[in-house]
């Protein structure tokens, strides 16, 4: 018997859409990464993009617990002598949403090309409106 190997050819995609709201970042951020990545088919292949689209809603509305408001940082390196800015995740949540979530999510994705490539799949949104209702994607539940 041989082992399957899925080939980025024979890929099919789905679109999927979670809403945030309500939910822990990590919860939110480890569903889409598990999606992105396509370990929740069969058909998963570690060395091919074999993951789906996935869409997040109300990113401005996740919720952090214990302290993490005031006592995780985030950081931005400019490059250049004194470039280096430092945001707690109080400011991330009320201003940059978008990009909190998406540190989150692909921090968990492979730190290489395929893992790039499975970040592009990854759309955030601030609120519930989003551009992709003609792909007609299906919500997907995080326990």
């Amino acid at each position: 018997m041989n082992t399957f190997m899925q080939k980025k050819e024979g890929v099919l995609r789905k679109w999927y859409v979670i809403d945030a709201k309500g939910l822990p970042l990590g919860r939110v951020a480890t569903k889409a990464a598990t999606v992105l990545r396509g370990k929740h088919k069969a058909t998963y292949t570690p060395s091919v993009d074999c993951g789906d689209y996935v869409i997040i809603i109300n990113a401005s509305q996740v919720v952090l617990t214990g302290n993490k408001l005031e006592d995780k940082k985030y950081y931005n390196h400019s490059g250049f002598p004194g470039g280096l800015r430092e945001r707690n995740a109080k400011l991330m949540r009320a201003e940059y949403p978008e990009e909190m979530m998406e540190r989150a999510v692909k921090g968990m994705l492979p730190h290489n090309k395929l893992g790039r490539a499975m970040g592009k799949k990854l759309f955030v949104y601030r609120d519930e409106n989003h551009k992709h209702d003609a792909q007609k994607p299906v919500e997907l539940k995080v326990d």
